[in-house]
């Protein structure tokens, strides 16, 4: 049989089920639904033999290729003539130069004090993704080649439908000026907007060495969000990377050594790393299994994490400079400009694991955010996750990096930490 012949609409398999955790899909109310595959079900599902649904999702990934979708709109982009791309949102762009010089001949495109107009590069495929991570044990299994060839030749198209769109950055310093009494240094702008500043003096003097980051840095994180929000109980950092292109020492990662090695390329889409299935059970792996943390060691029963998960509970990231950024900046998005818009979904199919992210289109109203010159004691905050669905507080920020236009053309590349928390209330 074809590698490509899979079974359509697959359902769960109830009576060959095991035990894992599979989340409630909490949308936010009055959200539209996602962009996902079986309506947004997680593959915990479609578990077999406690694969956690990963042999489902292969399945799946070929089915979505053999479709042939991808590959029409790849083309598309591809054959279309020279200069912008119109879209269904708005004019995109293949390069990100031509996009640049679009903005600037523009008279529509103004940045306020401190902001600053640029191309960011978002997703134009509104169909779930999938992405086989290198650790996969498909990649190395002989009797799978020629699934593994699929999948590599579907990896290497997905850049190839990204455009790059024009937007207006605004100061996130100056957030009090397009909401009055709002400080960007407070968790009612996390409430609010999905965003926020902190302020750090850290002991930590080796982000390289991942051992001194887990034992001096994440202790200073954990305190630092549960002075941050004065209601938290209990703040758990469980992982980091180190992001700096023009390291020249060993990059290698780890997991087993809990270290993540160091990324030379930074973000380049338009995204968040969590949605309303995949931050509930990040938080269960961490506190039932302990499963791929790099934090404290976590203890927990089913029952008394199902008792910690009855309550409040959010996963932010936290991005602090070792020096100051003159190049690559994060830029976030705030969530009242997006909270109407349904995600995307992304498989990342590992060996155990189906971990979802998700992708957004361009909208020109999404009101994006970035920290010019971020200092070395300064930690730009953004939630990927709250398990708030009443409307009333921010689910997540997304995300990306952006090439600074402004920055001279020998300006240094971001050299920073990022590590990922869950705060419980």
């Amino acid at each position: 049989m074809s590698p490509l012949d899979v079974v359509d609409n697959k359902v769960a398999d109830t009576q060959r089920a095991s035990s894992a955790y599979v989340p409630p899909l909490q949308r936010t109310e009055g959200q539209p639904p996602p962009i996902a595959a079986h309506g947004g079900l997680s593959y915990m599902s479609f578990d077999r033999d406690g694969d956690a649904g990963t042999a489902a999702a292969i399945e799946d990934a070929l089915a979505e290729i053999a479709e042939g979708e991808s590959q029409r709109v790849t083309d598309e982009i591809a054959k279309a003539p020279p200069g912008p791309i119109k879209t269904k949102w708005g004019l995109g762009f293949r390069d990100y130069d031509e996009c640049l010089k679009y903005i600037r001949q523009s008279n529509s495109l103004k940045a306020p004090a401190g902001g600053v107009a640029l191309p960011l590069p978002y997703t134009v495929y509104e169909r779930p993704t999938y992405s086989v991570v290198p650790s996969n044990a498909v990649w190395r299994d002989p009797e799978r080649a020629e699934i593994a060839a699929i999948l590599r030749t579907n990896e290497r198209g997905n850049r190839r439908r990204d455009l790059y769109f024009p937007q207006v950055l605004r100061d996130a310093r100056r957030i009090g000026e397009y909401y009055p009494g709002l400080s960007p240094n407070s968790p009612e702008c996390m409430d609010r907007l999905g965003v926020s500043l902190a302020h750090i003096e850290s002991k930590c003097t080796n982000i390289y060495d991942a051992a001194e980051v887990e034992r001096v840095y994440y202790p200073e994180i954990e305190k630092l969000l549960l002075d941050f929000f004065p209601d938290a109980t209990d703040a758990l950092v469980y992982n980091h990377d180190v992001f700096d292109k023009d390291y020249a020492g060993d990059r290698t990662e780890d997991q087993d050594s809990n270290n993540p090695g160091v990324n030379a390329n930074y973000a380049n889409l338009v995204h968040n790393d969590l949605n309303d299935n995949s931050g509930r059970v990040r938080c269960r792996e961490l506190l039932t299994r302990n499963l791929r943390n790099f934090g404290r060691t976590q203890h927990y029963t089913e029952e008394e994490a199902d008792e910690k998960m009855s309550r409040r509970f959010m996963s932010i990231n936290l991005a602090k400079p070792i020096e100051t950024v003159e190049q690559f900046p994060f830029v976030l998005c705030a969530w009242p400009s997006f909270a109407d818009q349904p995600y995307i979904n992304n498989y990342r199919i590992y060996d155990d694991r189906v971990g979802e992210t998700t992708r957004f289109t361009y909208r020109p109203d999404h009101e994006w955010y970035w920290f010019p010159q971020q200092k070395p004691t300064e930690v730009s905050m953004l939630k990927c996750y709250d398990s708030v669905t009443d409307g009333s507080v921010s689910r997540w920020s997304f995300h990306t990096a952006c090439v600074d236009p402004t920055a001279p053309a020998d300006a240094r590349c971001r050299r920073n930490v990022v590590v990922r928390s869950f705060v419980f209330f």
